[in-house]
């Protein structure tokens, strides 16, 4: 096999079919579309979720539930993660930039450190928002907290 000897496959390339060029063509008159409707004039573009007239899915099922426009959404970050982190690096202080760098938050995240695991040494930890059972560990465990 050659490059210049490569021809598509028989019938796959077609020249394109003109419509509206008179009854001999077979393709005139209407050109295609059938007769009268929307669908048959120029211009025309279908509106998304339209549905030729009937009520629409969107309109038909029932709305429920409530997004509040105010909410703060934050990466929750375990004490277990915590303590793995000062432990594996020999941290003393556990910030923002420090989960970056591990790869536990991306870059703009908000961040809320949780209570699932125990703190055996004292670390400062630094972030957005703490529950107060984090809070209550880490102070216990002899580190110190500060809200950003």
């Amino acid at each position: 096999m050659e490059l210049n000897t490569l021809r598509p496959a028989v019938g796959s390339v077609t020249s394109k079919t003109r419509v509206g060029r008179g009854p001999g063509s077979g393709k005139g008159g209407t050109s295609t579309r059938g007769h009268k409707g929307a669908k048959s004039r120029s211009g025309y573009s279908r509106k998304i979720g339209f549905e030729g007239g009937q009520m629409p899915l969107q309109r038909r099922l029932p709305k429920f539930g409530f997004k509040n426009i105010n909410r703060v959404a934050y990466k929750a970050i375990n004490l277990v993660d915590i303590e793995a982190l000062a432990t594996a690096k020999n941290l003393e202080k556990v910030g923002l930039e420090e989960l970056r760098t591990a790869g536990l938050i991306s870059r703009k995240q908000l961040v809320k450190i949780l209570a699932n695991g125990t703190v055996t040494r004292a670390i400062a930890v630094e972030a957005n928002a703490f529950s107060k059972a984090a809070e209550k560990a880490i102070v216990d465990a002899g580190g110190s907290i500060s809200k950003i």
